[in-house]
Order: C-alpha cells, then structure tokens, then sequence
C-alpha cells in the first residue's frame, strides 16, 4: 500500500525565527597567559570603566540601553540586576555601587542570543495539562522543539496548538517575546548536576526557553522525547533528552507537571551513556521501561525498578531493510494500541537518508515484534530534500487522537511539519 493511502502532510511548517532573542550572560575573552594572581582581569577593567562615569552620565547610558533594548525583552530592568547579583564575587573587590551602577553593569555582561536562527526541529507532542478551550472532539497539545542558534547550540522551546476531531492541526501565534527560566535549586551529585528551574506564569508556553545551564549540557540540550507518564492516577510529563558538554553526550531525564517549572536530572548505568532514550507512557510489570540504543546501530529494551538508572537491555530491533541498513533508532515513547505498542523509528539508508518508520510491540511483554514495516511511512519528499543536514525526516515523539497518530516531524534538520497517520491502515501495511 502506498504510504499516501494512509499518511497525509499538514503543510503546516514552523520555520526558525532570528528575530526570537534570549538574553544570557556574556563573559569575556579568556585572560593572558602570564597574568597574575594580584593583576585586574578584563571584567574588573569594564568594572572600573562604569564607575569612572560620573552619575549623570551613568544614568544616561542605561536609559540609551533601555529605549535600544525595552521593547525585546520583559523587566529589562530585573534582567539587569539579576545578572549584577550573579557577578557580586567579582564586585565585591571594587567600592560600593548606587543602583543604576550595578544595573548598568549588569547590561554590560549580557548579550543578545537568537536561539532558533538556524534551526527549530526535532519535535515531540503530548497533551496539553489544561485541555481548556479545546475544540469539541478535539484537543489541545503541547510541542517541543529543538532550536539551534549561533555556535550549534541547542535549547528546548515549546508550541501550544489544537487537533481538530478530523485530525486537522493548528498551532497558536508565538509569542514575539522570548525567556530562559530562573534556576530555583541546584544540587551537586556524583553524576552532575540536578537542577530545577522556573518561568514565570505571565510568560506564554512559546516564550519559554530551557537554555543549558549545567557543564555536561553546555553545547546543548538535544532531542526531547516528551511523554505523559500515568503512575497510580498521577499524571507526570517526561523527556529524555541528550546533554552535550562539547567533549561528552549523555542522558537526562526532564520532569514537569505543568510546563512552567522543570526539572533536569542525569542518569545513570550503562544505557545512559548514549543517545535516544526514550521512556514508555506507564510501568510493564511494574518496572519502568525505556527503548534505548547503546550500540548507535540496534535497538534494546531496557526496564529498571529505578527511574534514573539504567543498565544493560535486552536486543530488539536491529537493521533488516535497505532503507535502515547502516543504522536504527527510535523515534519517540511507544504510543499504546488496542493492538499493542506502536514504536516509530528513524532508519538510516544509502547516503545518509533518514526515513521513519514502525513497529508493533506485545502490549504485556514488549520484547516481542509482532509486525514491521518494510517501507518507511515517511521519507523525505523532494521538496523537503534541502537543509541544513539534507536528506533527513525525523521526530522525537508522536501522539495518538483517537483513530489518528498525529506527527510531528523535522525537514532536514531545518524546520518543522506535521503529518497525520490513520491508524487502521497503517497496521494493515506492517508485515509480521
């Protein structure tokens, strides 16, 4: 069956955005080689420089700062002192400061970052925590997105938008405005860093943005795979995503309840040290379970009585067809069927070419294939053929509505779109 007979593209692209700019902390250069213990470095020369203005004149520059930068960014102001209390080491050594000193000392060590300028891909889906306002027979949905800007650096930013009871998607206007988190508690581990931080609730879903804040994500916050996590009643969005230090990878789970405050954990064992985890929707046999790729070539199922630790797995799916041949791997949570759990996957084939495909896991013991997909479902078109890394459809998660599975998915490591699977026809095409 041809894959138009049961997958139908949206055009509905979410394309990244260079007037979307994040304030973050601007540190100069590295200092000489020879300078010594007792020399001043250059932020106690920008230091010293402030301070050399006369009152008059100081108050003057942070209103030029103010009517350059007001409109871009909410409590400019806050942003300012908030980033003085964080230099407040490097202060100490220098007098005392009035406020509008440390405010405009504050703007000195920031800059401007347009976190989505070359990339926002890699989407996941789940329902939105509050389903108020949405269409009769329908649904509001939370996205996430990876979003690229200057120096390949990723950070997690998110859509709201609606499916319709026919399928059809719409996603809500983005916010001009664009925020990172306060970080609300950090507490040091063996295995980095946890970390929980917090938007305010005035600022919009698409406002928000989760940029690095620890050593280990410092060149990136990869490939959310978000899920909506029921234990006993309780309902908990997750996401593994992959932290890049620059040198290192390694996984991490995010935790949320309701999209305004995160929190960001690593995690342990020998199936953590790799990219694309991913997490099923509930316990099986009341362990946790997680599809994995230890290898960068097959996929494992992996369960543990522990969320955040993760150890050995058991092999499940390895490359069969020529359009995955040179690898696999997983596309997003497992979605949960009558028919059992439909795992969609990414395979990669001659010349790099990513594709998407499925399989149909046993509900009550994963570890068994029950069908398969020899072509993919989703391969790029020629018009998504061109971007930054060609060749390339992937998600990191997709959600069921009713006789639907609706997908998120990436172009080219570019931009992003949706399509809508029918469920029914879909299974029929998966081969035993």
């Amino acid at each position: 069956m041809s894959s138009v007979t049961f997958l139908n593209r949206q055009a509905l692209y979410l394309r990244p955005d260079t007037a979307r700019v994040i304030v973050r902390p601007f540190k100069p250069t590295t200092e000489p080689r020879d300078l010594k213990p007792t020399d001043k470095t250059r932020a106690n020369h920008i230091v010293d420089r402030v301070l050399g203005l006369d009152p008059e004149a100081a108050a003057s520059q942070l209103a030029d700062v103010l009517e350059n930068f007001q409109g871009r960014h909410r409590n400019l102001l806050a942003i300012f002192e908030a980033r003085a209390d964080e230099m407040e080491e490097a202060l100490i050594a220098h007098a005392s400061f009035s406020r509008t000193q440390r405010q405009l000392l504050g703007a000195y060590f920031l800059n401007e970052y347009s976190f989505e300028a070359s990339a926002l891909f890699n989407p996941s889906i789940v329902s939105h925590p509050d389903q108020s306002g949405a269409p009769e027979g329908g649904r509001r949905f939370i996205l996430s997105l990876r979003a690229v800007g200057e120096g390949h650096v990723s950070s997690l930013t998110f859509r709201s938008g609606s499916i319709a009871a026919d399928g059809s998607v719409s996603v809500d206007p983005t916010a001009r405005l664009a925020a990172m988190p306060k970080v609300v508690r950090r507490v040091g581990s063996p295995e980095g860093d946890h970390v929980e931080v917090a938007f305010k609730s005035e600022e919009d879903i698409s406002e928000r943005v989760i940029f690095p804040v620890t050593q280990a994500q410092s060149n990136g916050i990869e490939d959310a795979r978000f899920v909506e996590f029921a234990d006993d009643g309780r309902k908990t969005f997750y996401a593994t995503y992959t932290a890049y230090s620059g040198t290192g990878i390694r996984s991490e789970l995010i935790e949320t309840s309701d999209f305004l405050s995160f929190k960001m954990v690593p995690l342990r064992g020998s199936a953590a040290r790799n990219k694309g985890m991913a997490l099923f929707p509930r316990k099986i046999g009341g362990r946790y379970a997680m599809i994995a790729r230890q290898d960068n070539e097959n996929l494992y199922l992996i369960t543990s009585d522990d969320l955040y630790s993760w150890d050995g797995g058991e092999l499940l799916l390895k490359p069969e067809f020529p359009w995955e041949f040179v690898q696999i791997g997983n596309c997003g949570s497992p979605i949960e069927l009558d028919e059992g759990w439909l795992l969609l996957t990414h395979g990669v084939g001659p010349v790099r070419k990513y594709s998407i495909g499925a399989a149909l896991l046993a509900k009550n013991d994963p570890s068994k294939v029950l069908a398969r997909s020899r072509e993919p479902l989703l391969r790029p078109e020629p018009s998504e053929r061109e971007g930054y890394v060609p060749n390339v459809v992937y998600t990191c998660g997709a959600m069921r509505h009713g006789d639907q599975i609706v997908l998120p998915y990436a172009v080219s490591d570019t931009y992003s779109n949706f399509a809508t699977i029918k469920i029914a026809a879909l299974l029929k095409t998966m081969e035993n």
